[in-house]
């Protein structure tokens, strides 16, 4: 559900959008920002942490019950391989912004690292966050002082700078055609531009990303053996960690997001501000997250927690179903609400998202053992048929 609001400007606005107000077909109508400072310390990056996290607490998971019934790593990497083609074809069919191939690449590098003991799982990923999260705070500062403040102006770097300013146009002018295509457009169309000017791309993704994603699959990995998942920890310090780490990382993102404000959301502060120091801002916001919805989901009862709980269950579903949905309702053939709606109104968009995935998730695991891609993706890996209704 958090994934949604995280995706939701770029599936209804150019991907430049995602990052920079500028982005935005149209006026966004935020005024001073605020939205998007909102969305920056709540959502950006926390949802995909916690996305990631699990993700590996599940590959942990999953290598336990393989293992106790003999079988050995290679059942996980025929799972992670077929999550691959899932991945691949929901990039170049669905949706440019496919996070599964990401996951499915990264997986089978994590894989090597299951038999490692917890402490060394842990002080490996908080190495490999921290060095990569320093290495894109630096890299994305220079660009920013080379693009946008006097130091840029030091004639022995003009032609840095014309480079640095030259890259800023392909992206805006690669939205603008993409937009293009998803207002003037056909579904063939777009994945025709994907095929030709995009088939690389999830593996540009894999670059970027992979200095988090890898690292946060290990420490769910750990904080999954180390008990945090199942009530094995002091829920007393498992609370004063959650808000402490929840709270102290959104504070300092906030005088991130409070700066990019004051610098008038221009392309290289919010660049700087996305891809640098939020990579360490938010660590401390995403284990603060999964340790108090860790004390809270036990006793997530009643009508809003079971379907919670249930459309969790059904995240592949979930997250693949929402993708297939938003392209009717964002496309030209269909709705053709690309580029016609503001921040807010996304935001109106996303919680209907919520309100679907919460209505059906929960009959549906009533009448079936699994979700539907659940279920295609169990079949796969284990390659025969299980049941699927109750």
């Amino acid at each position: 559900m958090g994934i949604v609001l995280a995706n939701i400007a770029i599936f209804g606005q150019p991907i430049t959008a995602a990052m920079w107000p500028g982005g935005f077909i149209g006026a966004d109508n935020d005024p001073g920002g605020w939205l998007w400072i909102a969305q920056f310390v709540l959502i950006d990056g926390k949802m995909r942490g916690l996305f990631t996290l699990l993700f590996g607490a599940g590959v942990m998971l999953f290598m336990e019950k393989a293992w106790a019934r003999g079988a050995t790593r290679w059942l996980q990497a025929r799972r992670l391989g077929w999550l691959l083609v899932f991945g691949l074809l929901h990039y170049f069919l669905l949706w440019q912004g496919d996070i599964l191939t990401l996951y499915a690449l990264c997986g089978l590098i994590v894989l090597a690292c299951v038999r490692w003991d917890v402490q060394t799982q842990i002080v490996a990923a908080l190495i490999v966050y921290v060095a990569g999260a320093l290495l894109w705070t630096a890299l994305f500062y220079y660009f920013y002082l080379l693009a946008e403040t006097p130091f840029g102006e030091n004639p022995m770097l003009a032609e840095t700078r014309a480079e640095i300013m030259t890259a800023k146009t392909v992206p805006v002018a690669d939205a603008a055609t993409e937009a293009a295509l998803m207002r003037d457009g056909s579904w063939s169309a777009n994945v025709a531009h994907r095929l030709s000017e995009h088939r690389f791309g999830w593996l540009t993704v894999l670059w970027q990303v992979a200095w988090e994603t890898i690292p946060l699959m290990l420490l769910g990995m750990a904080l999954y053996r180390a008990g945090l998942f199942d009530g094995r920890m002091d829920p007393r310090k498992q609370w004063r960690w959650g808000w402490g780490g929840l709270l102290a990382g959104a504070l300092a993102t906030l005088s991130i997001a409070l700066w990019v404000q004051a610098k008038g959301f221009t392309y290289f502060t919010t660049m700087f501000a996305f891809m640098g120091p939020s990579m360490l801002t938010r660590l401390p916001m995403i284990l603060g997250l999964a340790a108090l919805l860790a004390l809270w989901a036990p006793g997530a009862k009643g009508w809003l927690g079971e379907r919670i709980a249930a459309a969790g269950r059904m995240a592949f579903s979930n997250y693949l179903g929402t993708s297939f949905v938003m392209l009717f309702v964002f496309s030209g053939w269909a709705l053709d609400l690309f580029g016609r709606l503001d921040r807010g109104q996304l935001y109106f968009v996303a919680l209907l998202s919520w309100a679907v995935m919460l209505a059906w998730s929960r009959p549906w695991l009533a009448r079936f053992r699994y979700g539907p891609l659940e279920w295609l993706w169990r079949c796969l890996t284990y390659g025969r048929l299980f049941p699927l209704c109750r």
